[in-house]
């Protein structure tokens, strides 16, 4: 077994690395610690670079596509970690999670049809409805004892009383970090299902959840759901390959599948990133043994940012995850609002994370941290975390 030093920090500055070399560009001062956008500060499997340096050495990067031992990567994938095989004709390909959210909106509802979301969620979901002129309907999370709760009797009569059309659910759900067990899945299929109600499920965060929760595909939890439902699946997350823009969609039913790629072939997309091609099938041959490994890391760091936290910060609280590698931290004790808040973190903290607003208005105290990363800088973050709450005079 070939050891793998998690630890061992690799310069991304001056890569063009959107995390590491853009503060300024999105607003913040130069040299922020950044524990934002969701990837990863390690280096992809070993089994993805030896592919990649393959295709490289050849030489030619013309128009690809791939063949049966894709799928077979996959579905293996799949059956072996979560216990589902999907068929091959379900599978479509696009360049990422957002743009095929973006794609199943177009296609399965009309201008001033209502989506909903369970807020606070990831704000891409709140932009493919807005910038597509449909109507976002928000059933949002309860937050009750540091746990997130479906109310379910409130989702059915948003659904009704909005004609929701179309769910966008997120499972394992970021920024909340919570894993959806099987009852729950069920659950929102049976609304679903009673009110005609598609569902676009992004799984994207699947092989990332903790000991203790494992994940399940809703389409195993409420297989009567097939013929109306878009699975959206990556390695990207898992495998720190987001750069290379690949993912799965999963889309059982003839009907919701052909009018998904009608929606791609008029956005004018078709072949997809032939090195992401290759770095996908890759990670799902052959890097199980790097995953589990990297999960026992981020496991790692949870409980090092949770026993520091604790330490050093007492008046923030960890919402603790259940799957993701993101930290949702509430800093209502500060009594701030939500713009000092984020003054507070980027102006005399000098972090760039993700403010918990942009998730929807119930995140206005909290921030998202970035957990994938070496220990020394979360260290080094919370550090500088402390110093800032520390310091008198906050305005």
């Amino acid at each position: 077994m070939v050891p793998i030093d998690f630890d061992r920090a690799i310069d991304r500055r001056g890569t063009n690395s959107l995390k590491w070399d853009f503060s300024v560009e999105r607003g913040h001062p130069a040299g922020a610690l950044p524990l934002w956008v969701a990837d990863m500060d390690f280096p992809a499997p070993g089994c993805v670079r030896e592919a990649v340096h393959r295709a490289a050495d050849h030489g030619i990067f013309g128009y690809s596509e791939v063949k049966q031992s894709y799928y077979e990567a996959a579905a293996a994938w799949f059956e072996t970690r979560h216990h589902w095989r999907p068929e091959a004709e379900w599978l479509v390909k696009t360049p990422g999670v957002v743009y095929a959210l973006a794609m199943a909106v177009q296609a399965l509802t009309r201008p001033g049809d209502s989506v909903l979301i369970q807020t606070p969620v990831y704000y891409p979901f709140h932009e493919v409805i807005r910038d597509n002129g449909r109507r976002i309907a928000d059933s949002p999370l309860c937050l009750t004892d540091g746990h997130y709760e479906i109310d379910f009797d409130d989702l059915e009569r948003v659904v009704i009383r909005e004609r929701v059309k179309l769910f966008l659910l997120c499972s394992p759900h970021n920024p909340v970090g919570r894993v959806w067990t099987a009852g729950e899945l069920r659950r929102l299929g049976e609304i679903c299902l009673r009110h005609g109600t598609y569902v676009v499920s992004d799984e994207i965060h699947c092989d990332l959840t903790l000991p203790g929760y494992p994940h399940t595909v809703f389409l195993s939890a409420v297989p009567e759901m097939r013929e109306k439902t878009v699975l959206c699946t990556s390695a990207s997350k898992s495998f720190n390959l987001a750069g290379l823009q690949v993912s799965s969609i999963w889309i059982p039913g003839r009907e919701v599948r052909d009018a998904f790629q009608r929606r791609i072939a008029a956005s004018g997309y078709s072949q997809l990133n032939q090195i992401g091609l290759i770095a996908t099938e890759a990670a799902y041959r052959d890097g199980a043994d790097w995953l589990d490994r990297c999960r026992e890391y981020l496991a790692g760091n949870l409980a090092f940012f949770r026993r520091t936290l604790q330490d050093r910060l007492p008046q923030l609280r960890l919402i603790e995850p259940e799957g993701t590698y993101f930290a949702w931290v509430d800093f209502s004790a500060l009594g701030l609002t939500a713009e000092q808040l984020n003054r507070l973190v980027s102006g005399r903290a000098n972090l760039w994370l993700d403010a918990g607003i942009i998730f929807g208005e119930s995140g206005g105290q909290f921030q998202r941290f970035v957990l994938a990363t070496q220990r020394a800088v979360l260290d080094r973050a919370l550090a500088q975390l402390r110093t800032a709450v520390m310091h008198e005079g906050i305005d």
